[in-house]
């Protein structure tokens, strides 16, 4: 029997992203750098490290795999791009952008063989992550699971059409 406390965690998240769904947007930081639809390519232009893919805006690629592949977690350094999926993308800004999300911009994206659309920006599930993975869900760092198999989020890399 389900009660109550079995969606507490999906409330929270939804109250979560209701209260700060527009807080950190790169409109509202213009000094901060502006995250557009150039922004995001093809993920598998980018370094896939375990089930996603990295890379870094900025240029700091290294530091960003150095966080990625780091058994023990860290802090995932300003121009990160991670994306499991073509169609979900989160970016590490600059310190003090947003400390509710540690400085992440979390967007949907429509993607298609002319290039990319920014759907919205989203936060919901991450906030469950364990602090010392920086608000990236994999299996093991607090997040809710998704119901996406590592097979299908291969294959669904794999449709990138960009």
């Amino acid at each position: 029997m389900l009660s109550l406390a079995n969606y507490l965690p999906a409330i929270f998240c939804g109250i979560v992203f209701f209260l700060f769904a527009g807080v950190g947007n790169a409109e509202d930081h213009p000094d901060k750098g502006n995250i557009d639809a150039k922004s995001f390519r093809c993920i598998t232009e980018m370094t896939h490290v375990r089930q996603f893919y990295v890379d870094n805006l900025l240029g700091n690629r290294d530091a960003t795999l150095a966080v990625a592949n780091s058994a023990t977690g860290g802090t995932y350094p300003a121009g990160t791009i991670i994306q499991l999926i073509p169609t979900e993308a989160m970016v590490k800004r600059d310190k003090d952008f947003n400390p509710i999300t540690h400085d992440w911009e979390f967007f949907e994206l429509d993607v298609s063989k002319d290039g990319t659309g920014i759907r919205k920006n989203c936060f919901g599930c991450h906030i469950q992550a364990r602090p010392q993975w920086d608000l990236v869900c994999e299996m093991d760092h607090g997040c809710a699971p998704i119901p996406v198999t590592r097979a299908m989020s291969d294959a669904l890399q794999r449709t990138d059409p960009r």
